[in-house]
């Protein structure tokens, strides 16, 4: 289980796990939660009040201090399972959708002819439309696509990093999806 690691602001930072939220927790850091309990971590015994130790963390924390993550200037890092993800396993020439094992990485405008290895310039590729495609551009190839590429938002990357991902999390997030988002 993850935890979503949020700034004073709301802005997402990290996922960490339910140990290291514990530990934001019991330094008094965290500034506010949202969602119910989603594990207790129990500890030792007090001497003093003969009380067992807990804390209860909740699926997403905000704690103090600046942001790391701005906004404006955020781009995702580019991995093949986020790509497949982000297109939703659709080779972007023939619509048809595929398992991650069938899938390739294809750059729009080739590597070989100047293009880059960046989000708006990749897409989901079936095997198949990738050979048919090869270093061509798209009207050498005679290929259109059938959905453009683009950069996930901040809150659409932090879906894509995670696979397993809690309702309440994911609603959270979801509520904060561009409109556009092929991740809705």
């Amino acid at each position: 289980m993850q935890i979503l690691q949020l700034d004073i602001q709301g802005t997402p930072q990290r996922w960490i796990s339910k140990e290291t939220a514990a530990v934001h927790y019991a330094t008094d850091s965290v500034r506010w939660t949202v969602g119910d309990t989603c594990v207790t971590l129990r500890g030792g015994i007090n001497a003093a009040s003969g009380l067992q130790s807990r804390i209860d963390v909740h699926p997403i924390i905000a704690l103090d201090g600046a942001s790391k993550v701005n906004l404006f200037d955020y781009v995702p890092t580019l991995s093949n399972r986020k790509l497949w993800a982000r297109d939703r396993h659709t080779c972007a020439y023939c619509a048809s959708v595929f398992k991650a094992e069938q899938l390739t990485r294809d750059h729009i405008h080739p590597v070989s002819r100047g293009g880059r290895n960046i989000w708006s310039n990749v897409c989901a590729c079936c095997k198949v439309c990738n050979a048919k495609k090869g270093a061509k551009l798209l009207h050498e190839a005679g290929m259109k696509l059938v959905y453009l590429p683009y950069v996930p938002s901040v809150y659409e990357d932090f879906i894509l990093q995670n696979r397993h991902i809690t309702a309440d999390v994911m609603e959270w997030l979801s509520a904060k999806l561009p409109k556009n988002s092929r991740l809705v």
